[in-house]
């Protein structure tokens, strides 16, 4: 890139992760694209942006105001709550309900563990305070809210220095005109006071989940509110004109304005960035089933991707007593791409468990003090040090050989660790990468069969620096025979957000027996959601010509005490839906109970919109044009026949159609795409390189 675009021309995409900042400038009219990597900083994540900013800019040699438009995924609001770092937070609920949050779904996540930890409630006790109101389950006012007395508990919050609020009232999803008239009340009184409002949050049946979902989106707003407007301003200081886009859970786009009225729509926006790039890295490759496997130096995340599109959930769990546990966590109620998350990342901790067996994860070393390799002052061996050892990295070209490694130390490390386990020399570093491999396989392997899947129908396509090095291991142990590796895969959760559309999901509750809905009520609420949801994506300036609209509602039988999310025929009526319904269910069970009456719980609508400066290409700059593709050879270890002299290939220089056999290793300036022997290796028309297991 040059600093001859014009203007307001280019995109640029931020993803803050927990060890790297990755940075891409795209240019849409032609898919080019320049990438930075900067080690994030730990104490204030933008000053790492800001100076990746710098780099990526002087690298490029691009102007700052040629980039018209920002995109930004970030772990801090999910950070905040599992640091509970959030702002001091109250909770208004109806008299008698001020311990939900405490008492929560009286439920075990470990039925044998006597010293069991439950996740804490967000809002201390002496915090949460009742008011004197009531509705019935269908909306009516029962007993009517007592203001005067709301506001005097308001007042006692505020003078013990509460600054934010959340109002989740019984039954408000039904009508909310009891949460309303309290925050026109308290804003009128308070109006430095930050609201978050159930109704507005999740308007959906359940009281604990949807108070949770309530207070984490009070609990991080104000520190939302903050951070990006010094973000805004840190990006306009350094010359960049372009408005600033935020990445949803959902995997969509949207504007700052909708991001500090809901920032719990973000906490999982950083994941969610990666199995958008698995979705549109496939779908150019041809793809249509998908395991998008993610690894950077934190965690691991998978996603399935099915028809182009990632899977998405409508919850899911934060800040985990027991991170990788279900049930560990506080339920958040939003759109949410489907993950499936490990504790594995290039600088995950290997250490002698209390058994003396070895353990990976999930404690990283991060980006400070780092893998022993970097020479920051980590001494315990890491994946990143192990995948040194075994000859999958160059010590002279991680990072485009931006950043030197010393393997000394980390073999020192490894040995050391071996000794500790009592394991042969040289047992170290294999035995972390087959265990961290391993759990990796078994979580996806737990996950696909739960949706009713097999892995071999799918392709494992890796982003993220440190998945191209594991990718072909786990789909051997998943039984998957193509991986796929991207171009920029270092970088992948980053294009992917480039290439993202605006998307808004709503959600109404409704209550309503099938057999007796009333279908003109529910094309008025299926109305009313694509008017608000609509107006917001129109104001990320996304295509609303060509803006894609579905429908769908949460549906189980009657009796049942939890519901399936059921994509809604074109038309709505009680056969068509009833149809739809017993598809979902038997692809899910296997089988419909006969005679069963179905009912509605709630309806969704999703819309989405293509934004400008998306693009549909993508053409990677290396700054290195042409050359040899073969590099050199170097000693790899490969599980099944050990070390093997390997020939190592310069990515940027293997052109469309390219035809090789395994084992080989292609390096590129933010990965290194590992492929075993017994492998057909082609390079696709996208760039993308594709291993095929032949053997």
């Amino acid at each position: 890139m040059t600093a001859s675009h014009r203007p307001g021309s280019l995109s640029l995409g931020i993803d803050i992760g927990g060890t790297f900042t990755d940075l891409v400038i795209l240019d849409p009219t032609d898919g080019r694209a320049s990438i930075w990597k900067e080690s994030t900083t730990p104490d204030d994540p933008s000053r790492g942006a800001i100076e990746g900013l710098r780099q990526l800019l002087r690298r490029s040699g691009t102007q700052a105001g040629a980039i018209g438009r920002v995109v930004h995924a970030t772990t801090l609001f999910t950070n905040a709550l599992i640091e509970r770092k959030g702002a001091p937070t109250g909770l208004i609920t109806t008299a008698g309900f001020a311990d939900v949050l405490e008492i929560a779904r009286e439920r075990k996540y470990e039925l044998y563990d006597l010293f069991l930890e439950m996740p804490q409630p967000l809002v201390p006790r002496p915090w949460r305070r009742e008011a004197r109101e009531r509705l019935a389950p269908d909306g009516s006012i029962e007993i009517a809210l007592d203001v005067e007395a709301m506001l005097a508990e308001v007042a006692d919050l505020v003078a013990q220095g509460v600054t934010s609020l959340a109002i989740c009232f019984l039954h408000s999803y039904a009508n909310p005109v009891h949460e309303r008239l309290a925050a026109e009340a308290i804003a009128a009184r308070f109006p430095r006071l930050s609201l978050s409002l159930s109704c507005d949050i999740a308007p959906e049946i359940r009281e604990y989940p949807r108070a949770v979902t309530t207070a984490a989106n009070a609990y991080v707003r104000p520190i939302a509110e903050t951070y990006l407007d010094t973000l805004e301003a840190a990006l306009k200081s350094a010359g960049i004109p372009g408005s600033l886009f935020l990445m949803l859970s959902n995997g969509g786009l949207t504007h700052v304005a909708e991001a500090k009225r809901a920032p719990v729509q973000l906490l999982e926006s950083g994941p969610a960035a990666g199995a958008l790039a698995g979705a549109w890295f496939g779908r150019h490759a041809g793809l249509e089933r998908v395991l998008a496997f993610d690894m950077g130096g934190t965690t691991a995340k998978l996603a399935l991707v099915d028809d182009g599109e990632p899977l998405v959930a409508w919850g899911f769990e934060a800040a985990r007593a027991k991170r990788f546990l279900r049930g560990s966590g506080l339920p958040i109620q939003i759109a949410t791409v489907e993950l499936i998350e490990i504790g594995a990342g290039g600088g995950s901790i290997a250490r002698p468990s209390e058994l003396g067996t070895l353990h990976v994860g999930p404690e990283s070393a991060g980006a400070q003090p780092g893998p022993v390799c970097y020479g920051r002052g980590g001494t315990e061996p890491t994946v990143t040090d192990s995948d040194l050892a075994l000859g999958y990295l160059n010590p002279e070209f991680f990072l485009g050989g931006t950043m030197r490694i010393d393997p000394a130390p980390a073999v020192s490390a490894l040995e050391e660790l071996s000794v500790r386990l009592g394991l042969e020399a040289g047992r170290g570093a294999p035995g972390i990468h087959d265990v961290v491999n391993e759990n990796m396989a078994g979580a996806a392997r737990v996950a696909i069969a739960e949706r009713g899947r097999i892995p071999r129908d799918y392709a494992l396509l890796a982003t993220g620096g440190a998945a191209p090095v594991h990718a072909w291991n786990v789909a051997t142990k998943l039984g998957i025979s193509r991986v796929v590796c991207p171009p920029g895969a270092g970088a992948g959760s980053t294009i992917g957000m480039l290439m993202a559309s605006a998307r808004i999901d709503r959600v109404a509750s409704r209550n309503e027996v099938l057999a007796k809905a009333n279908w003109i009520e529910i094309a008025a609420i299926f109305e009313d959601l694509e008017t608000e949801a609509v107006a917001i994506v129109a104001d990320t300036g996304a295509d609303l010509a060509q803006r894609s609209l579905r429908r769908l509602a949460d549906m189980r039988y009657v009796g049942q005490g939890s519901e399936i999310t059921v994509v809604l025929p074109e038309v709505l009526d009680e056969a068509s839906v009833m149809v739809a319904f017993e598809v979902a269910y038997r692809q899910l069970f296997g089988r419909t109970p006969p005679g069963a009456n179905v009912q509605f719980v709630a309806l969704r609508l999703s819309v989405s919109a293509p934004m400008p400066g998306a693009g549909g290409k993508l053409l990677i700059a290396s700054g290195r044009p042409g050359g040899a593709a073969l590099k050199g050879r170097r000693s790899v270890h490969f599980p099944e026949t050990g070390r093997v002299d390997t020939p190592v290939y310069d990515r940027y220089a293997l052109a469309p159609g390219a035809q090789l056999d395994g084992p080989a290793v292609f390096e590129e300036n933010e990965s290194t795409f590992i492929v075993g022997p017994d492998a057909r290796i082609s390079v696709l028309p996208d760039g993308s390189i594709l291993a095929e297991r032949v053997a």
